[in-house]
This record gives structure tokens, sequence and C-alpha cells, in this order.
């Protein structure tokens, strides 16, 4: 991850029957403070924790309209998305971290 990028990124809880997709200027403070339940709200209500997809933007307009443009997408094609590069949903933020 590089300073002054921005990431577009989607959790989902462990049954994958709920989504969240979100932009930050640093995913790694970002999941872990998802994976503790730091922050009140949608995330941890739901249980939603486990990283499955994210993509990175030099600027933050293109990051947050691309935020945008997923959220817009039904469950079934958000899908299709992590699934092209995440087959098995795995916790992408494990691999961030090393």
């Amino acid at each position: 991850m590089e300073d002054n990028s921005y990431a577009v990124y989607i959790l989902m809880n462990k049954m994958r029957t709920v989504n969240y997709t979100g932009v930050t200027n640093d995913l790694i403070r970002r999941s872990w403070e998802h994976k503790n339940k730091v922050n009140d709200g949608f995330t941890k209500r739901y249980k939603v924790d486990k990283l499955v997809y994210y993509e990175f933007f030099e600027d933050i307009n293109n990051a947050i309209a691309r935020e945008k443009q997923l959220k817009g997408w039904s469950k079934a094609k958000k899908m299709k998305l992590i699934e092209s590069l995440n087959p098995y949903y795995k916790d992408l933020w494990e691999d961030l971290c090393k």
C-alpha cells in the first residue's frame, strides 16, 4: 500500500449474507477498526468484518466515484466481482498486514 492512495473495499459477514462497501485512505487501519468493532454502526450491528475485495486509487474523487458505483450494484454483481479476484472469499486483511 502506498502513501497518498485511497482504497475502495468490500467487507462481508461470515455467512456472506451482508456486505458493506466503503472508501478509506488507510485500508489496514480501517479494516482493523471494522474487525475490532471500534465504531457503532452498520458493520458492527451486522458483524461485517471480513475484507474480501479492495482496489486502490491515487485520486480521492476516482475512489469516491467507484465506491458510489459499487454501492449501486446488486449483491449478485458484487459477488461476481469478488469471485473474479477472490473466489474463496479469503479474508484479505491478513495479507495486508504481512
